[in-house]
Formats: structure tokens, C-alpha cells, sequence
């Protein structure tokens, strides 16, 4: 355990991040997996939702990772339609 009181402190801080970061990794996570396991026509909606998760994950993920992942799902969702 941490000697000083500002160390306990920091170390209380890092773990509620922590487990903001998990739970927001996680989201993220499902959110994508609902875009590719959407069938042509739903998939509009949810990337909808997926692009909300990510830009809400702003301050876990680095920016260009979520831009990144938002391109992809895009692209993704581009050739879905196209094929139906």
C-alpha cells in the first residue's frame, strides 16, 4: 500500500480509470460486433450507434485509433449495402 496520502490518492484514481477504460473498451467492442453481424438494412442504424461508442471513447482510445475504427466500420457497412 502506498506511504503517502497522495499516493493513495493516485492509486484510487487509477483504479476507478481503470475500470472506466474496461468498460468502455468493452462497449466499443460490442458496439462493432452489432455493425458486423447486421444484415444490410439494419446496419445503417447501428452504425450509428458504433460511431457514437467510439467518439464517446475519445479519452481511452488515441484520436487516430478512433477514426481508424470509425473508417473501417464504414467501409465495412459501404460493401455491405453494395452486395444487397
Amino acid at each position: 500500500m502506498a506511504d503517502h496520502v497522495s499516493a493513495a490518492k493516485r492509486a484510487r484514481q487509477s483504479l476507478k480509470r481503470a475500470e472506466r477504460n474496461r468498460k468502455v473498451r468493452s462497449s466499443v467492442k460490442t458496439a462493432i460486433k452489432n455493425v458486423h453481424t447486421a444484415d444490410a438494412k439494419t446496419s445503417a442504424a447501428a452504425l450509428s450507434e458504433a460511431f457514437s461508442a467510439i467518439q464517446k471513447s475519445r479519452g481511452v482510445f488515441h484520436r487516430n485509433t478512433v477514426k481508424r475504427k470509425m473508417a473501417r466500420l464504414a467501409k465495412a457497412v459501404a460493401k455491405k449495402a453494395q452486395k444487397a
